[in-house]
């Protein structure tokens, strides 16, 4: 499976990547520079066909030559460009200065007032930094980047939104907001997750001619970019004929503390709508009804302890834990009954509360953990700015803590299970920032493993089947208003691979 997979690159591993191009036939570093600057240059007048007066902000490095290129073309074809430099002029005799010569070369001329040059422009080209961004910008660069994102023409970076740190996803400070992104020879692991959904915008890919076996050179992929269609033909053979609901799994949900039987509810029929053949909820007395009114597929009991919950323990395949449990007694008892009973597990909201309270439970290889990120700052006892700070650093210390699979939830979720590297989910929308959202990943995901997926496939999976949902519901009405429950009636199509509605784009 993870040869098919897009693949991701950390910074360190992308300069192996830039050395050992230098020596292929073809590559040298002003033939990328060349072809960086066109790429951007033919994807610029596809996006915004009528722009014809240009901004490009070129940095000192690399970045800013892959600017200087797409200026000369562009002026070359009659565009009005005004070029400035910031943080000085490239290095003497390096590619970049080479482009610099070629731009003056070809009658461009450069420009000294940044703020002169974004106010007359139809569109905006960021060449500041690229890949450099290692700690908060400052000075003049700091000032460009406040300034583009505060003028209205759209902006084009060029391999990564300056200021946006191109392993982690961190804004340094102040990044690029850009409308397209267009990155270049390999995919960099800061551009799919955390901050990185904002400042990028439209992401677009181009090898440049870079022959794959020199990016191989880079040594195993720091993440991959999870796909929904791929993940679903390796791990979701058509059924048997003969299959029945016993052989479909059978999940138990636990929750559903006084005034949260929703909770459960949505993951509940989230199961079922993904698969489960057999799907019980474990509640309090009180919702039973109304679950079986709106659900009757359901199969809802009644609980006040642990103790009732025994016999539906015996029955179950896999036990989803944590929606609406609530941090009292009943919580507390059931989360317990649910350690001890020996099944898998997926857990999420109270439970993994409950789990961050006691820091004596052992780590585990049976279970599933899916916090957002202030659940995750509980369990490491940290911020939630951190976490966020450093999505796969994250979602690699809640592996080496807690064990099992971690399923990071947020703009970029990232799923990592200590073998294979971090999978980081390209789908999802603002949308999804609204109640219930994780118990229907909690549902999906159960249902998943309950099928007999492994326990990483099912994680995986699971995030892309529910993010597609939300993606297919948010194209028809829009994103604020959307319900937990719009994705439900999305979900066997999907989990069937009826309706994918998932564009990828690099």
């Amino acid at each position: 499976m993870l040869n098919s997979l897009k693949k991701l690159y950390s910074v360190p591993q992308l300069r192996r990547i830039d050395s050992a191009a230098a020596g292929q036939t073809g590559c040298s570093g002003t033939a990328l520079m060349e072809r960086a600057g066109a790429a951007a240059f033919a994807m610029l007048r596809r996006l915004w066909p009528t722009a014809q007066r240009l901004a490009v902000l070129c940095g000192p490095g690399n970045n800013g030559g892959d600017g200087y290129v797409l200026a000369r073309l562009a002026h070359l074809a009659g565009f009005r460009v005004q070029l400035v430099a910031l943080a000085g002029l490239p290095r003497a005799g390096s590619e970049a200065d080479v482009a610099r010569q070629w731009f003056g070369a070809s009658g461009g001329t450069q420009q000294r007032d940044w703020q002169a040059a974004l106010g007359g422009a139809e569109l905006c080209v960021d060449a500041l930094l690229g890949t450099g961004a290692d700690r908060p910008l400052d000075g003049p660069i700091a000032a460009a980047v406040a300034g583009l994102n505060a003028q209205t023409a759209p902006v084009l970076a060029l391999d990564v939104p300056s200021g946006l740190n191109a392993d982690s996803g961190q804004v340094m400070g102040v990044a690029v907001r850009a409308s397209a992104t267009l990155t270049f020879v390999a995919r960099k692991l800061g551009l799919y997750t955390g901050a990185a959904r904002e400042c990028c915008g439209q992401l677009d890919f181009d090898d440049l001619g870079v022959p794959a076996q020199v990016v191989a050179m880079a040594g195993e992929a720091a993440a991959v970019r999870l796909d929904l269609s791929c993940l679903r033909s390796a791990f979701l053979a058509p059924r048997p004929r003969h299959a029945h609901k016993g052989s479909c799994g059978h999940v138990l949900v636990l929750g559903g503390d006084h005034g949260y039987g929703g909770a459960v509810r949505l993951a509940g029929e989230a199961a079922a709508r993904t698969g489960a053949g057999l799907t019980s909820v474990a509640t309090r007395s009180q919702h039973v009804a109304a679950l079986i009114a709106g659900r009757p597929e359901l199969m809802a009991h009644g609980i006040n302890s642990a103790t009732d919950i025994a016999p539906l323990l015996a029955r179950a395949s896999v036990v989803a834990v944590g929606p609406g449990l609530g941090q009292d007694d009943f919580g507390r008892d059931l989360f317990a009954a649910a350690l001890a009973s020996g099944l898998p597990l997926v857990v999420d909201a109270d439970a993994l509360n409950l789990l961050a309270r006691d820091r004596q439970l052992p780590r585990r290889d049976d279970w599933i953990l899916t916090p957002h990120p202030g659940e995750a700052a509980r369990l490491l006892g940290g911020t939630a700015s951190q976490i966020e700070a450093d999505r796969y650093g994250a979602a690699r210390a809640l592996h080496a803590r807690f064990g099992g699979v971690v399923v990071l939830k947020g703009a970029g979720t990232v799923v990592y299970d200590g073998v294979s590297p971090p999978g980081v989910v390209p789908y999802g929308n603002p949308g999804m920032a609204t109640g219930g959202m994780g118990d229907v990943l909690t549902g999906v995901i159960a249902a998943l493993w309950a099928q007999g997926l492994p326990a990483a496939a099912a994680a995986a999976l699971g995030a892309c089947l529910h993010a597609v949902a939300a993606d297919q519901v948010v194209a028809r009405q829009g994103e604020r208003g959307l319900l937990a429950s719009d994705l439900l009636p999305a979900l066997p199509a999907l989990v069937n691979g009826r309706n994918d509605g998932a564009d990828l784009g690099a």
